[in-house]
């Protein structure tokens, strides 16, 4: 099974917290936006991603497996 992680645009303030717990998965693009780097998440770093998903004060990430 593969973990995606998915941000909801509308619900994203551009925080970055996300920024600092999954660098290595989220990134900001040019304007500040998050963007996913990795999809699926490596293994190695689903617990990032996971930390990512719980500080967002937004709820704007989701971590889901297909």
């Amino acid at each position: 099974m593969a973990w995606h992680l998915t941000i909801d645009r509308e619900a994203c303030s551009g925080h970055g917290l996300c920024y600092g717990e999954a660098p290595d998965v989220i990134d900001s693009d040019d304007q500040g936006d998050p963007v996913i780097l990795e999809d699926p998440v490596p293994e190695g770093e689903l617990e990032a991603a996971q930390r990512a998903v719980q500080m967002c004060p937004e709820q704007a990430l989701t971590l889901s497996e297909d």
